[in-house]
């Protein structure tokens, strides 16, 4: 029988090798969902998480749910350090995608143009959120974390979460449906 996170967490506090476990269950989803978010591997950030994930070990507290929102809000505030990066990298990529699907535009048929342009048009919506917003809809569409979770990982109220990835969404069909009708 698997050993529940939370008591993992507490025995890692008098014999630090218990946390390892942890990491082996969490480390995929909390990589994935950071390499999502920066476009990259995320090893250097995956591993800043999980450091300061064991070095607050002490002070977990079971919120009803398994770990996985605690280290998804530890790992959602270690890339609030790196925002600008992420800011940065999604107006690059979709200026990049603008000016590779200008170069593709003699070829209406080609289905990377599409592709590319939908991809810009999303990166550009993604750079436009608030912060908040952008973290509420990645940790729902990238780390798949229900609401409640998400509430538990940002440590808002369900109510917010709801409201940012409602206007999170709105801003992002708005961008969207402006790439159909410039078309």
């Amino acid at each position: 029988m698997q050993v529940a996170d939370d008591v993992l967490i507490r025995e890692s506090i008098r014999d630090p090798e218990r946390f390892a476990p942890i990491f082996d269950r969490h480390a995929a989803a909390v990589h994935r969902y950071l390499a999502r978010r920066i476009g990259a591997p995320g090893e250097d950030l995956l591993a800043e998480t999980f450091l300061i994930a064991f070095r607050r070990r002490a002070s977990y507290r079971p919120m009803q749910l398994d770990v996985r929102p605690w280290l998804f809000g530890i790992a959602t505030n270690v890339l609030h350090r790196h925002v600008r990066q992420e800011e940065r990298r999604y107006r690059a990529l979709a200026r990049a995608g603008l000016l590779e699907a200008g170069s593709h535009a003699d070829d209406p048929s080609d289905d990377r143009l599409d592709a590319q342009a939908l991809r810009s048009a999303l990166a550009a919506a993604l750079a436009g959120l608030k912060p908040a917003d952008r973290d509420a809809l990645l940790l729902l569409a990238w780390a798949q974390l229900s609401y409640v979770e998400i509430a538990a990982t940002l440590n808002i109220p369900i109510g917010t979460v709801r409201s940012r990835i409602n206007r999170a969404r709105r801003l992002t069909r708005t961008a969207l449906s402006s790439l159909k009708e410039d078309r």
